[in-house]
């Protein structure tokens, strides 16, 4: 290339970069760890005599911004906000109100400035440590007093475990004992040998977490009788029904026993006391080692006016870390039915309209990441990193029907995230969780390393009310969900009426359950009309696709494969058509082909659909019926049992080779390799599991 052709492709590279450059640094207001709030803000650093710059504190920025409004109220161009990295502790979350909004024309927008990552923190950094023995200590004066309780502490940037027995695996309940007339769930269980002890010191601060079916339960001892070998809770589970029960062999870990602090990396709070005792890892020193204990609940919280019908809106974060929720085990202990779903979040949205979050990052929280609740249009999720979450990724949406349009939470977009690591405090949180909202869509996320869902939508069991209609689910990448952990779990769960709902282009793969369950796509109770076309899904233990019951669904132009027990599974016969499983690829290589129920043949439709058993035992049906005997029944007309030709099907690449006969039943090849981001985000690197896993059978 010669030189004067060099310099001129340098220069166009310099002119396309510049207005992203001046975007990010060009601010009306300005935020430094290193500001005042009496300055005016408008500076991006101190000026050398000291008298001006940025601000400390968002919340200050927040006000600025409200007093430029009111002096310029046809602003017609953004009102920027650019944060200085660093760390920015929150003493209350930051609160915007619908006072706070910006319009279409002049959005209201809190952004990185450049390239540097701030981060809204609801911790506390702690310092002054003493150092004795091979442990720090730290006296802590609030929590002594009763004002201030956590249960995470983040050593840089990593989450630290406190104390558990057993040491590795889990304990199991040697008996289930019955509640008590009027008890509203299981408070009590006896336990074998000497597994709890009462003379554990702090009795009471010691938590039983309990698994139950598709819940945990966290559960503070009340008292032990060694006699008996019974622990009774200062609560209860959530119900009296057979999946809330302490189940004789149910597994259990004992959480924050002082005897059992014994290990780099472990830590104890003794509340009473207020003295909080850390083992440092290898090359950890207090000088040089940032320890953070989890402080405010939410950092951020959008608070529209649902009654007088003023909204937030017109917000966008970009570019902005949140980081160190807490969340702390009520006295009565916890538990809840399913998914988690009573628990809020670390960013809650009530009543807010066209907020945005742009690139940016939610770790480490208590709860939930992101709590989209009641009365939130148009909010946009997009290219965002949300890890290490003490419940699950996002919730759409809440759990009760609701009747009001304007209230409904809807029209809402959840593009090009990553989701991991999840469940790290409540393990049967899901990814993404879709209550009562429609018009959602979700797409080119990647979601991995749960202990339950990926993606549930619907919050309706049966076919009364529902509203989770008409969502897009579309190119997300699902893995490495279950983990043996719980049971009864999908990639993709839905409940209730889905009428104009589509699930399309998902790779879903290493869905695995401790007991039953592991499905790929599971319609559960009452899913009716939605349509599951062109996803892969492979490597999952009890199916590919499961309904529980439903009606009038449609499952077709997908590829199954690779599933330990069943690759289909139906359960309820009902007096209707609950699906059409249509063009399909199955391919497996051990287990059933249709697991469960397949009685009744005219309450479902399967047609035109490719089976292959890999490893040369014959494709058989039901009955164990040959496939000329079973399409005698009216099923499977137009069906083949041939070798799909994938390239490389044990390498998780279906991509069919020339002369496949997946043609002939009309089978269009799916593009899976669009699955997953868009951009590549921070990369994903593998984390500490948070429950002891169980390897694949």
């Amino acid at each position: 290339m010669r030189s004067g052709t060099f310099l001129c492709v340098l220069l166009v590279i310099f002119l396309l970069t510049l207005p992203a450059v001046a975007q990010t640094t060009a601010g009306d207001f300005f935020v430094s760890p290193a500001g005042n709030d009496q300055w005016t803000g408008r500076l991006a650093a101190p000026n050398a005599a000291g008298t001006d710059g940025p601000f400390a504190t968002v919340a200050r920025a927040a006000q600025a911004v409200r007093e430029l409004r009111k002096a310029q109220p046809d602003r017609d161009r953004p009102v920027m906000i650019l944060l200085r990295g660093g760390s920015y502790f929150l003493a209350q979350p930051l609160e915007l109100t619908p006072d706070d909004s910006g319009s279409e024309k002049s959005p209201t927008v809190f952004a990185a400035y450049g390239d540097e990552k701030p981060v809204l923190s609801g911790g506390v950094r702690l310092s002054g440590w003493k150092v004795a023995d091979g442990r720090w200590t730290l006296v802590m004066p609030e929590v002594q007093k009763g004002e201030w309780n956590f249960i995470q502490l983040f050593v840089d940037g990593q989450r630290r475990q406190r104390p558990r027995m057993p040491e590795s695996g889990y304990f199991t309940i040697a008996e289930k004992i019955d509640p008590a007339q009027g008890v509203k769930g299981y408070d009590r269980f006896k336990f074998n040998a000497q597994d709890i002890r009462p003379d554990f010191a702090n009795l009471n601060d010691v938590e039983v977490l309990a698994m139950q079916i598709w819940t945990m339960a966290r559960l503070r001892i009340a008292a032990v009788d060694p006699a008996q070998r019974v622990v009774s809770f200062t609560g209860t589970t959530s119900h009296r029904d057979y999946w809330s029960a302490l189940q004789k062999n149910h597994r259990y870990l004992l959480e924050n026993v002082k005897e059992a602090l014994s290990k780099p990396g472990q830590w104890y709070l003794e509340r009473k006391t207020g003295l909080l005792t850390y083992i440092p890892m290898p090359g950890e020193a207090p000088d040089r080692t940032e320890v953070i204990a989890p402080r405010t609940e939410s950092l951020l919280r959008l608070a529209g006016d649902l009654k007088g019908r003023k909204w937030v809106s017109h917000v966008v974060f970009r570019g902005l870390g949140f980081a160190h929720g807490n969340w702390a085990t009520p006295r009565e202990g916890y538990s809840f039915a399913q998914a988690e779903a009573v628990l809020s979040g670390a960013i809650v949205a009530r009543g807010a309209r066209d907020v945005s979050f742009e690139k940016c990052s939610i770790s480490q929280t208590g709860a939930w990441a992101l709590d989209v609740a009641e009365a939130c249009k148009r909010i946009r999720i997009e290219g965002c990193d949300i890890t290490d979450i003490g419940a699950g990724g996002i919730k759409l949406g809440i759990m009760g029907v609701e009747k009001d349009e304007e209230l409904l939470t809807s029209h809402n977009v959840v593009r090009d995230n990553t989701f991991a690591h999840g469940g790290r405090l409540h393990p049967a949180a899901h990814g993404i969780w879709v209550g009562q909202s429609p018009h959602n869509v979700i797409e080119h996320n990647e979601i991995a390393d749960f202990y339950y869902t990926g993606i549930s939508l619907g919050w309706t069991w049966g076919y009364g009310p529902a509203q989770a209609h008409h969502n897009t689910v579309a190119y997300n990448h699902i893995h490495t969900i279950g983990q043996g952990v719980l049971s009864d779990m999908g990639g993709i769960y839905t409940l209730g009426l889905h009428e104009g709902t589509v699930l399309h282009h998902n790779l879903i793969h290493d869905v695995h359950a401790w007991d039953y369950g592991g499905w790929g796509i599971y319609f559960d109770e009452g899913t009716t009309r939605i349509t599951a076309e062109n996803n892969v899904v492979h490597r999952v233990k009890t199916g590919g696709f499961h309904q529980h019951y439903g009606r009038e669904n449609i499952f077709r132009n997908n590829i199954l494969a690779f599933s330990q027990i069943d690759q289909i599974q139906r359960t309820r016969d009902e007096q209707h058509l609950s699906f059409t499983f249509a063009r399909n690829i199955v391919y497996y290589n051990q287990g059933n082909l249709l697991g469960s129920n397949w009685n009744s043949p005219e309450h479902y439709r399967m047609e035109s659909n490719l089976y292959w058993r890999a490893d040369g035992k014959p494709v058989t049906f039901p009955g164990n019926r040959t496939l000329e005997q079973w399409q005698q029944t009216g099923q499977d007309k137009g069906s083949l049992i041939a070798d799909p030709l994938f390239v490389a099907p044990e390498k998780g690449d279906f991509t069919l080779k020339p002369g496949s006969p997946a043609g002939k039943i009309g089978f269009a090849p799916i593009a899976i390799d669009k699955a997953g981001r868009l951009t590549r985000g921070t990369p994903l690197t593998p984390a500490p599991p948070a429950f002891p896993v169980k390897a694949r059978e």
